[in-house]
């Protein structure tokens, strides 16, 4: 992300492309033209209804933005689920600065529920070699 913000400056978020049946649960980009792994992006919608995102890339949460965004999340009203969003302050700036989503390739895990920060402190735990031993053992006895 931080070569890509060399190259295209602005904000640079990153995408994840997820299934069509799961975009509600996110913030998805409305994707403009496409370079590689950058997409311009036009729009932003924060859990969008059912049917109707305007892509499948989602914002898994990695973000290289301009101070002005935070200004605009100081200022921002209640969104989806009445919580502020994030999302939406980012999409009040879209055509006022440069806005792109990169997409990743990796393994992320979603902790915005007790069992997927559970699922996702086991997972690194299983991959650190100071721990692994106990933890995978700990796991075959249950």
């Amino acid at each position: 992300m931080v070569e890509a913000y060399d190259r295209v400056g602005g904000n640079v978020v990153a995408a994840l492309e997820v299934p069509d049946s799961e975009t509600h649960k996110y913030g998805v980009i409305d994707p403009g033209e496409t370079d590689g792994r950058l997409t311009e992006i036009r729009g932003m919608v924060e859990k969008p209804a059912p049917g109707t995102a305007p892509s499948n890339l989602m914002l898994p949460g990695r973000y290289i933005l301009q101070p002005e965004v935070m200004r605009a999340l100081d200022a921002q009203e209640t969104g989806a689920g009445g919580e502020i969003q994030l999302t939406d302050a980012m999409a009040r700036l879209i055509g006022t600065q440069p806005f792109h989503a990169y997409r990743f390739d990796g393994q992320r895990y979603d902790c915005g529920s007790a069992a997927g920060f559970v699922i996702a402190n086991v997972a690194m735990a299983v991959e650190r070699g100071d721990v692994a031993p106990q933890v995978t053992e700990f796991l075959k006895r249950l």
